[in-house]
């Protein structure tokens, strides 16, 4: 059975939330091993009251599985040019911006100022043209960068599995890859052009990857597309099929909220912290091995309420801008791909988690 299948006999699931009691919900965050059933029953209305409980359950797991560590990494832009309409990003083909690739050089003059703060896992994300971000200079950027860095992940546009593993057979450990929204009709209001407009070429890019070797795989939803409780759902059902048919792999959630960028698209559904907490919450005491990360998008003392309960990746010392690391374009003509919200430097958050007796984790994972 495909994921496709999976998620198209659960796709009706806002009425099974409505019928969950308080009871269910106490049974859900109590068992030892939750089913889809139970996990269904921590994101229901029903759970919004139980939140400190369920809180308190999820820091309890996060450390017996995580300990007092959180992994550090920055994300570096190599190019902005895409060939997508995605109705919610600053990089959408229709938008008027500067349009900019690193070359060679530049992407090295980024990897040696990423590298001076101690960083060793880095993201490497471009827009979503094939085009002007070939795979080939994927790969010519990761022979520059593993000089520098023990982990490398890429955040690009979906791949053939000949194509995943030629990325890793380069040196890329990392997969991050987000179907944005799962809702399919949706799916295609938000991605109306572009190569990004198929839905299950991208639903089934995580399993391609995995196939090709890659040590991590990261998948999200971009949360204020669509209503929160129905998308967290099948995110985390997505990652129960993943983590089944994969049980070597480590997979992770990213759980990005939509920030303000180049372009007019105003969320639909507003998501608080509230909502985020819960998610975070349901998610853990579903799947207690599942790493979950928090962007820069979040403000600061946001990002350090939620350690405690769930997370186990940040990043730090962020740019969302082609060359915001060290090349210094400007930031009028070359507008980032969205706000940020936490600014502070990687030395501030080491110096944050180290204060409430957290271990910064900078290398977790060494190539061979």
């Amino acid at each position: 059975m495909s994921f496709y299948d999976l998620y198209s006999q659960y796709k009706d699931v806002d009425t099974a939330f409505h019928l969950i009691s308080s009871k269910d919900v106490e049974k859900a965050f109590q068992a030892q091993k939750p089913s889809i059933d139970h996990f269904l029953s921590l994101l229901s209305p029903a759970a919004y009251s139980y939140l400190e409980e369920m809180a308190a359950r999820a820091r309890e797991i996060t450390l017996r599985y995580f300990g007092k560590t959180i992994q550090l990494y920055t994300p570096l832009y190599l190019s902005n040019y895409c060939d997508n309409a995605c109705a919610y990003c600053g990089f959408n083909a229709a938008n008027s911006i500067e349009r900019r690739k690193l070359s060679i050089n530049e992407v090295e003059e980024e990897a040696r100022a990423i590298a001076r703060t101690g960083l060793k896992h880095i993201l490497i994300l471009t827009g979503e043209s094939r085009e002007m971000s070939p795979v080939s200079y994927i790969k010519e950027c990761v022979r520059i960068l593993k000089k520098y860095f023990t982990s490398i992940s890429v955040e690009i546009y979906a791949l053939t599995e000949a194509e995943y593993g030629d990325l890793t057979a380069e040196g890329v450990d990392g997969l991050a890859i987000y179907q944005e929204v799962y809702d399919e009709d949706l799916y295609k209001k938000m991605h109306p052009a572009g190569p990004k407009s198929d839905y299950k070429f991208r639903l089934d890019s995580p399993e391609r990857g995995a196939r090709a070797g890659m040590r991590n795989v990261n998948i999200g939803v971009l949360l204020g597309l669509d209503d929160w409780r129905r998308e967290a759902f099948w995110l985390g059902l997505h990652t129960d099929y993943l983590q089944d048919l994969f049980p070597g792999v480590e997979l992770s959630v990213s759980l990005p909220r939509v920030r303000p960028h180049a372009g007019s698209f105003t969320p639909a559904h507003e998501v608080d912290d509230r909502a985020m907490v819960q998610i975070i919450t349901a998610l853990r005491i579903f799947s207690p091995r599942l790493g979950i990360s928090m962007s820069t998008r979040e403000r600061s003392d946001f990002r350090e309420n939620l350690i405690a309960i769930g997370l186990t990746r940040m990043s730090a010392g962020s740019s969302t801008r082609v060359g915001g690391h060290a090349i210094g374009l400007n930031e009028e003509t070359a507008p980032a791909q969205f706000q940020i919200q936490d600014t502070r430097s990687v030395g501030e958050i080491k110096a944050m988690l180290e204060a409430k007796g957290y271990q910064p984790v900078f290398k977790d994972w060494m190539r061979i």
